[in-house]
């Protein structure tokens, strides 16, 4: 429904927000912001996560959102900040209205985002409005194959998949053993070849450049920006666009028109992948404790060969993002005033939706604590508005499909050489609830030879 721009726009259905006091909007920043911070938004803190996962961190705020939710009702918590106006979401179908609504009411380019990921892509779609973001999204869909499942590039990717397992194999088979020590060198050098071609594979400069303007970003506001790293990385990007890989996204990446600075979109891939390899490394230990779906999959592979969307194994992924999403917060900025059960919400209101909560929320979801792939494959899971793995709405994460099909690929390497068992002490335990919490860098695995 559109009213006048004086007005605002109405969201039909939605429900009137409550202002919680100064002691419950603590409770919030303290249990849900704070943890964030501190485990690292933009590139994660191992020595933060091991002791988030001890300290259960997400469970202590979905407990929290729940009972406020119950104390005050579904609508949005409006917490009391200066000079400010934040929506906290806790109604299931808010988050699909919100979503729904980007670029415009709701756009997912924020003032935090810019804090924070401008830092080493002030270009990327998210960083953007109005003409700019339309055609740096339409980059980003074509050259990640949006739509399809399995990439146009799905036949040389596989290859370079399998080279790189057949590499952490015989690292594994020497030591028996798999540790993310192990996986992250062989992953970041298989990304920079899906990225970049093959002549960059050993170019771990240019991943250390990126890791260390991540880590500042961490800081956000409270750290100096450091231009001269920025520029270099942007640099070092552009020079490796150049020679174009016509195997590797930097083929049709190298000819990107004018505004659309190629450069940041690909520094948001590497950003990207790498929240990928720890769903990689969180799916195969929840394999490693579930000997069903283990089963299963081994049995899906077993009838494929070649580049393959391997449903099961896929819905294995989507479900380990589902359990604990590499993106705890989406954020949206309102562009203008906006209408939540008849009150009238400021533009720039800053709407957050807490994934964690609407992932694992028992009153909507009967799974919301187990390992359940079987929602991916039956349609349940894809029907919740609020199950955002890869955000949702037309800001959604265009290349949802590429990524899952590269972690796919990599599982199904890695378990065609052996099953692997748990070789560290885990919060994961053989029927019992999933943990809020699983720091991915402490996982280790002893493989089986089947």
């Amino acid at each position: 429904m559109e009213e006048s721009p004086r007005s605002g726009r109405t969201l039909e259905g939605t429900r009137a927000p409550s202002r919680p006091g100064a002691r419950e909007t603590f409770g919030v920043a303290a249990k849900v912001l704070v943890p964030l911070v501190a485990t690292g938004a933009v590139k994660r803190r191992p020595k933060a996560m091991a002791l988030a996962e001890r300290c259960q961190t997400d469970r202590a705020a979905i407990d929290l959102l729940r009972r406020l939710r119950g104390e005050h009702g579904p609508g949005p918590l409006l917490l009391s900040v200066p000079k400010r106006t934040i929506a906290v979401l806790l109604d299931h179908e808010d988050v699909g209205r919100l979503l729904d609504g980007a670029p415009d009411p709701f756009t997912p380019d924020t003032v935090e985002k810019h804090a924070a990921l401008g830092r080493f892509q002030r270009h990327g779609p998210l960083l953007s409005r109005g003409h700019d973001r339309e055609r740096r999204r339409a980059f980003n869909e074509a050259v990640l194959d949006q739509d399809r499942p399995l990439h146009h590039l799905a036949e040389p990717l596989w290859h370079k998949v399998n080279d790189e397992s057949e590499r952490l194999a015989a690292t594994v088979r020497r030591s028996r053993r798999l540790a993310w020590a192990d996986f992250e060198p062989v992953w970041a050098r298989l990304v920079r070849r899906v990225v970049f071609g093959d002549a960059a594979a050993d170019d771990r400069g240019v991943t250390a450049l990126l890791d260390a303007l991540r880590r500042d970003a961490n800081w956000a506001y409270l750290k100096p920006r450091n231009e001269p790293a920025r520029a270099e990385l942007a640099a070092r990007l552009l020079a490796r666009l150049g020679p174009a890989d016509p195997t590797s996204l930097a083929g049709p990446a190298a000819g990107a028109e004018p505004g659309v600075h190629p450069e940041d979109q690909v520094a948001h891939w590497l950003f990207a992948y790498d929240a990928a390899a720890l769903t990689l490394m969180r799916t195969l230990a929840l394999l490693a404790v579930h000997p069903g779906p283990r089963d299963r999959a081994r049995t899906e592979l077993a009838t494929a060969s070649g580049p393959a969307e391997l449903p099961y194994l896929r819905a294995c992924v989507l479900e380990s993002l589902r359990l604990w999403p590499t993106t705890p917060l989406l954020l949206r900025d309102a562009t203008a005033a906006t209408h939540w059960g008849g009150e009238a919400l400021p533009e720039g209101t800053s709407f957050v939706v807490y994934t964690p909560l609407f992932h694992r929320d028992p009153e909507r979801l009967p799974y919301a604590d187990r390992f359940t792939p079987q929602a991916w494959l039956d349609g349940s899971a894809d029907a919740e508005p609020a199950m955002t793995p890869f955000s949702g709405g037309p800001a959604r994460c265009p290349g949802r499909n590429l990524v899952l099909f590269t972690v796919t690929t990599a599982l199904a390497a890695l378990l065609r050489r052996a099953d692997y068992r748990l070789a560290s002490d885990s919060p994961l335990r053989t029927g019992r609830p999933e943990a809020a919490t699983l720091n991915p860098f402490a996982l280790a695995f002893t493989p089986v030879r089947v």
